[in-house]
């Protein structure tokens, strides 16, 4: 099962995407403001992040960049019912800065549920590969990660087995 955290100060927006994707077999945990979803990804774990652009108290792209910082391999679809307008008009390319800041794909307002779903089918198919490398190398080094192992050498896996999402090892990084 899916399990996705969805972000988005509209109350309603918030309630028919949860039900789309609860009907087509999701795990849904929703938040209506950014510190709330921040609170969630830190106690739980999600195959997917759908993050509006604009909320109260995160000022544009921010909402992207921190979600992203704090979980950088989960994919993050964007939504936004006013930044990402018609791709022919001129001005600023929101589409290009959302990605920059680390959306995976980038969705306007107002959209189908088909859309939606194939845009997560999308995400999570192109992350899968990579999930299931993280997993192997998890097997692999929960077996080779016990203290003292044959070669008298001490490994340390535990930062994968506590923190399966990355988020610590970036965080140190930053």
């Amino acid at each position: 099962m899916r399990r996705i955290l969805l972000v988005d100060d509209d109350a309603l927006v918030g309630q028919a995407i949860r039900a789309w994707l609860k009907q087509h077999g999701s795990r849904v945990s929703t938040a209506s403001s950014g510190a709330e979803g921040l609170a969630l990804l830190e106690r739980s774990t999600f195959d997917l992040l759908v993050v509006d652009v604009f909320m109260p108290n995160m000022r544009g792209f921010e909402s992207i960049r921190v979600f992203h910082e704090r979980a950088p391999r989960i994919p993050l679809i964007a939504i936004s019912g006013g930044a990402f307008g018609d791709p022919q008009a001129t001005g600023p390319d929101f589409v290009r800065l959302a990605e920059r800041f680390g959306a995976t794909r980038c969705l306007r307002k107002p959209f189908k549920p088909s859309t939606l779903l194939g845009v997560i089918d999308d995400c999570l198919s192109e992350a899968e590969p990579h999930r299931r490398h993280v997993a192997a190398l998890g097997a692999v080094t929960g077996v080779l990660g016990e203290p003292n192992g044959a070669d008298g050498v001490m490994r340390h896996d535990r930062q994968l087995k506590s923190d399966p999402q990355g988020t610590r090892a970036n965080q140190a990084s930053s």
